[in-house]
């Protein structure tokens, strides 16, 4: 089971391409501050812009960089079942050590639909797969019901709760017991999930503060609850400005800021507006990302 905190990578270009050097980089910079995981190619690596040879190529170079020190879940997900199922099964021959799917997009299926969307993908591979609960880029939740299906699949190992609902992720513990695991997909909420029985987050935030985000993790797992709850709300600030735009804009913005990538988008992401460049600088400053 992975567990801790998990990065979900941003993916850095250069003059419209991948930046393959900036890349290697930035898993450096995670190896090097305890991140405990890497998602390549989830949303937050702008994976709906990456063409099919980018995604299976970004993923085997962190494979190949991370070298097997810590785990890394690829980002494999896909509105068309069959898409998932190539790209899934790309990643796990490539040497991924799991898949982060998130559920179908646009399409907006049943629950039984996404049950059966899962069970296949499940079925024609044999790494673990994450399930990405996030009805506000996709169109539909993962009921609690569903996920309790789900977690009967030997190979499904577990949930990125994205909904913002701490009463979803209650229901979700509580009705799939401990084979089945949860991590937060809010930073604002990984303490309070990690304390309902959560084993960690798939973050945003950790792309800037690895080193913080590891060990508000690790508190957690020991049980270190003061230490936690003292990590969270210093993290608090910093996460509210990596969201006043969308995700990935301002936390590739500042990690252009600290002078890691371009800070280069693919359309139809844009730039950050003045004002919220200023405010995000202001809350890496409070935060000691930035001397000036």
């Amino acid at each position: 089971m992975f567990t801790g905190s998990i990065v979900a990578l941003v993916t850095p270009f250069k003059n419209g391409a991948v930046d393959w050097q900036s890349l290697e980089g930035l898993v450096d910079f995670h190896l090097q501050n305890g991140t405990h995981g890497i998602v390549p190619c989830g949303t937050t690596g702008e994976s709906a812009t990456l063409s099919h040879q980018e995604h299976d190529e970004v993923i085997r170079a962190v494979i190949n960089t991370v070298n097997n020190r810590i785990p890394v879940i690829a980002g494999t997900g896909s509105n068309s079942t069959d898409e998932a199922v190539r790209l899934t099964r790309e990643a796990e021959k490539s040497g991924a050590d799991g898949a982060l799917m998130i559920s179908p997009y646009y399409n907006r299926p049943t629950q039984e639909g996404i049950y059966q969307h899962y069970k296949r993908v499940a079925s024609e591979v044999g790494i673990p797969i994450i399930i990405y609960n996030i009805p506000g880029r996709t169109g539909s939740k993962i009921e609690p019901e569903t996920l309790a299906r789900l977690a009967e699949i030997e190979n499904i190992a577990g949930v990125k709760e994205a909904t913002g609902s701490v009463d979803q992720a209650i229901d979700v513990i509580r009705l799939c017991g401990d084979r089945f695991a949860v991590y937060s997909g809010e930073d604002s909420l990984i303490f309070s999930l990690m304390a309902l029985g959560g084993k960690g987050v798939i973050s945003t935030v950790a792309n800037v503060a690895p080193k913080e985000t590891a060990q508000l993790t690790q508190a957690c797992l020991k049980g270190d609850w003061g230490k936690g709850r003292e990590t969270q709300f210093k993290l608090v600030p910093l996460i509210r400005s990596l969201f006043i735009e969308t995700n990935p804009i301002p936390v590739k913005t500042a990690l252009s800021l600290m002078g890691k990538c371009a800070p280069e988008l693919r359309l139809p992401l844009t730039a950050m507006a003045e004002g919220n460049l200023k405010k995000l600088t202001m809350a890496m400053r409070d935060f000691g990302l930035l001397q000036n």
